[in-house]
């Protein structure tokens, strides 16, 4: 046991100090999907003191091709994954306090456990919960390492509180897209790459090493051999609302949350964006006609499977019929819109 952490130790950047520093450190990570999980495992064989884990879903079969820390049991079980993530990791490190949330990452919620978070990891798979974790990034002046990936890409970017951009004022040179796990599918490796350079980050900030820092925001393409780094030191907005000399972090206001509204007697949930949002439909449906009957006009867009039938509008609102569960709906929405 003595050796347990020798030969990170060893590595001169780190050594016996930091390694101290990490016993004593809390990171919290939201989301315990394929990143989460990768992120947790990385974090708890090093020898970070506590992780709190926020997670809403359960395992299932099609995440463990790339959810390392999962099993068949725990997928035929259904169990939630912070739950399975906690008992792998207490057996790979007991040293380790692991807190689990089996619950959504709120604007409620996240605000009550980071008093003594040193690093939030993004490891979601949604815009609205990064918006809001860069907020109480920028409120509570914790750094937060944002990483995303779908098919053969993955990007991240660390914000430092002060210091760095914030999430938000890069939003016109982030890539958007509606491609999902779910509609584009997603091979390890991509996992693999955003994890290990998230990790690094983090290991980098716990460790007092905030001058190695990337301060660039990298993204990659693993299967055409594509790596690219944006210089956007100069992106930092005095007006950002999130992060600028006048911040009001709006987003974690209620005015901007993603509304859920169950419609009595129509066996159906309506998800409403805080902003009008414009998808490209016939994108959209060349993705999903792959897996379920599209109709497409210039006003709707009506996808249906077998359990379910989602109805996207112009202003992005939506419909899912076939579920009364909020939660449900919400998961299913995320998973076609990311």
């Amino acid at each position: 046991m003595n050796d347990r952490y020798s030969r990170q130790e060893l590595f001169r950047p780190i050594g016996e100090k930091g390694q101290q520093l990490l016993s004593e450190k809390h990171v919290l990570i939201v989301g315990v999907g394929a990143l989460g999980s990768a992120s947790a495992e990385a974090l708890t064989r090093a020898g970070v003191g506590k992780l709190t884990l926020i997670d809403r879903d359960y395992v299932e079969w099609s995440n463990l091709q790339r959810q390392q820390l999962y099993t068949e049991a725990d997928a035929a079980e259904k169990l939630p994954k912070v739950i399975a993530a906690k008992s792998r990791l207490q057996a790979i490190n007991s040293d380790v306090d692991i807190e689990v949330h089996i619950a959504d990452a709120s604007s409620e919620l996240l605000p009550t456990l980071v008093e003594t978070v040193d690093v939030l990891i993004d490891a979601t798979d949604n815009f609205d919960i990064r918006f809001i974790l860069n907020d109480i990034s920028a409120k509570y002046k914790i750094p937060w390492v944002y990483g995303s990936c779908v098919s053969s890409y993955g990007a991240t970017y660390t914000v430092i509180p002060d210091e760095t951009p914030c999430f938000y004022c890069l939003v016109d040179v982030i890539p958007k897209t509606t491609m999902t796990c779910d509609t584009a599918g997603i091979i390890s490796p991509a996992v693999q790459i955003v994890a290990a350079y998230q990790v690094a980050e983090t290991l980098k900030i716990l460790t007092g090493n905030i001058e190695a820092v990337n301060r660039k925001y990298k993204t990659f393409d693993v299967w055409q051999n594509q790596h690219f780094e944006i210089n956007v030191e100069k992106m930092q907005n005095t007006a950002c609302p999130c992060c600028g000399e006048q911040a009001t972090h709006p987003y974690l206001a209620y005015e901007n949350q993603t509304k859920l509204d169950v419609l009595c007697g129509r066996d159906a949930v309506q998800i409403r964006p805080p902003k009008a949002i414009q998808y490209d439909f016939q994108a959209l449906q060349s993705k999903l006609e792959k897996q379920g009957n599209v109709q497409c006009n210039p006003y709707l867009l009506s996808y249906q499977t077998d359990t379910y039938r989602f109805v996207l509008f112009q202003d992005g609102r939506v419909v899912i019929h076939g579920v009364q569960d909020p939660q449900q709906a919400k998961k299913i929405y995320y998973q076609l819109l990311g």
